[in-house]
């Protein structure tokens, strides 16, 4: 996939992979149209920090968890 686009089949197919790396038993309440285009620099930064991580403490994971919800509420 070209994440180069800024386009909202990017930013679901971002969320979509950023909840299943998280394991996150609230996924349904995080849809990717919660998510604007004027977002997308930080959702891709937030997807490669998260797709480059083999793993995630707990820690982490609720603060990925709370900016994702920032983004999402702005």
């Amino acid at each position: 996939m070209d994440l180069s686009q800024k386009s909202q089949a990017n930013i679901e197919y971002m969320i979509e992979a950023i909840k299943n790396k998280l394991r996150m038993a609230s996924g349904a309440a995080m849809q990717s149209s919660a998510f604007s285009v004027e977002q997308y620099e930080d959702l891709h930064d937030i997807y490669e920090m998260v797709m480059n991580k083999p793993s995630l403490s707990i820690s982490e994971v609720e603060a990925i968890a709370s900016e994702l919800g920032r983004l999402r509420s702005s």
